[in-house]
């Protein structure tokens, strides 16, 4: 073989080898939010509202919790809770 021969071969080679790796070399793209992003924080938040709700009513049952403390801790809870199903509902445009 001659030298250009093996010149080409090696370029050819190191040609291929860039092409193949260059998806690797890439920084990955940005992917955008999905669109149902808000509706996925907003049925997290419901549903971390109505697990406190449950706990504090187990807690205040089992005498854990005065009724005075429950009595103040169960509005802001509520609120919360409905808040988010209101949002998840489109009743309002609550957003965040």
């Amino acid at each position: 073989m001659t030298a250009a021969a093996l010149v080409l071969a090696a370029c050819l080679a190191a040609a291929a080898v860039l092409y193949t790796a260059g998806p690797f070399l890439r920084e990955p793209a940005a992917e955008p939010a999905p669109p149902d992003a808000e509706r996925v924080r907003w049925s997290e938040e419901r549903d971390r509202a109505l697990a406190a709700l449950k706990e504090l009513e187990f807690d205040h049952r089992t005498g854990k919790v005065s009724d005075a403390d429950y009595r103040e801790l169960v509005p802001p809870l509520r609120r919360r809770a409905a808040a988010a199903l209101r949002a998840l509902d489109g009743e309002d445009g609550v957003s965040g």
